[in-house]
């Protein structure tokens, strides 16, 4: 029962946080449960919407307990073993949100993983209708809703710059020229990569990506930040 009520306990243990800061946030209306009989309870299909809107705007140490929280065991290299080079290319041609996500998927296409190119597509033009995945500095993170557990053989990401920048519908209005698409076959991981991602991206790392030409070098960037995120525990 992947989408069953969570009580503030269960919440605060499933996303790494104090129960106290749970209560505080629901009181506060930040997140998204219900006050029942005297007792919050919070709807995972409801909470993942709301991580994934909103967690940019979460305090450091909020995102760094989320991503530790999502962590399987043995599974700490996510970027290392989920992005290849095969799906990073450096120099994409797209001149609107639309056609980012075809050329997203493209990419994805080359690593031979994917079945259903056409249903990420879709996935990803409906997520973005909810609410546009850019966030500030030029960044953005494409995801489905939904994690698609039958769209590709496995988890992927791939990393794609478009020099000139597309209107992505960033919050700082700013164009955006970076792109992580996040493919994942379950919650836990999906959310754990874009906890991942946002802890890479708040740093040097966007600068030096668009510093580079080549994919091998791209890659060895984000192998170098996820080593320098692991280091600090």
């Amino acid at each position: 029962m992947p989408y069953r009520n969570m009580t503030i306990e269960e919440l605060a243990r499933h996303i790494g946080m104090d129960a106290r800061l749970v209560r505080k946030w629901a009181e506060k209306g930040k997140l998204p449960g219900q006050f029942i009989g005297g007792t919050w309870r919070f709807n995972r299909a409801a909470l993942l919407d709301w991580l994934q809107r909103d967690l940019h705007t979460l305090d450091e140490e909020h995102v760094r307990n989320l991503e530790r929280a999502m962590r399987a065991e043995g599974d700490d290299r996510l970027i290392a073993a989920y992005l290849s080079v095969e799906a990073i290319d450096m120099n994409v041609h797209a001149h609107s949100r639309a056609s980012v996500l075809r050329e997203l998927v493209r990419l994805a296409e080359r690593t031979g993983l994917v079945y259903d190119g056409p249903g990420i597509v879709a996935a990803l033009e409906e997520r973005e209708a909810l609410g546009s995945t850019a966030l500030p500095r030029g960044i953005a993170f494409p995801h489905p809703r939904r994690p698609l557990a039958y769209a590709t053989a496995e988890p992927l990401l791939c990393l794609a710059r478009v020099p000139h920048g597309v209107h992505f519908g960033a919050p700082d209005g700013r164009l955006t020229d970076l792109f992580v698409l996040v493919c994942a076959g379950g919650d836990r991981l999906h959310l754990g990569l874009q906890a991942r991602l946002a802890m890479m991206f708040n740093s040097d790392l966007p600068d030096a990506l668009r510093a580079v030409e080549e994919a091998a070098a791209a890659l060895e960037l984000m192998l170098a930040k996820e080593e320098e995120i692991l280091a600090r525990g």
